[in-house]
């Protein structure tokens, strides 16, 4: 039953997964209670960790089907729509620092800034095109594994007298 998605559905989910993600780290981390601040720094990372694995877990696929080109071309795709949310969110809203709230402006503003907060459109765009390529190599090596675990490549049959046991 939880598999019974198309691939277009999963990447929204992943993607909004993400954004989740991405807004939570927005917010100031003087408007957390102290004792809730570890668990929202947890709850940061799975939001950033989950894309991969929900969107591929959520894909109907055939029982014969282990690794298909789409699922090959998942994690790259995935990976372009997470970046454009996060672009969106910074030239809007303003990139989030490690513990939480907004590291200054909204990029959109620091284009035209002077000074401390002036950001170069070429120093974004760069940045922005690390990420891209970080996010694909993750986002491909996690949708990779979750469906090698899944799609039954890491289960081995041992010899165990008589029968045979598989685990």
């Amino acid at each position: 039953m939880f598999r019974k998605t198309t691939m277009r559905r999963a990447i929204i989910e992943g993607t909004l997964i993400f954004i989740v993600g991405q807004l939570l780290g927005l917010a100031p981390i003087a408007w957390w209670p102290f004792w809730l601040f570890p668990g929202v720094l947890i709850v940061r990372t799975l939001l950033f960790i989950a894309p991969p694995v929900w969107t591929t877990m959520r894909v109907k696929s055939t029982k014969r089907e282990k690794m298909s080109r789409r699922f090959w071309r998942l994690g790259p795709i995935l990976a372009l729509t997470c970046i454009a949310a996060d672009v969106l969110i910074a030239l809007l809203l303003g990139e989030a620092t490690l513990w939480g709230g907004a590291a200054g402006p909204p990029d959109i503003a620091r284009f035209g800034a002077s000074g401390a907060t002036h950001l170069a459109v070429s120093d974004f765009l760069v940045s922005t095109l690390a990420r891209l390529v970080i996010f694909a190599v993750y986002y491909t090596i996690a949708v990779v594994c979750t469906r090698l675990a899944n799609g039954g490549f890491l289960r081995f049959t041992m010899p165990a007298g008589n029968g045979r046991v598989t685990l």
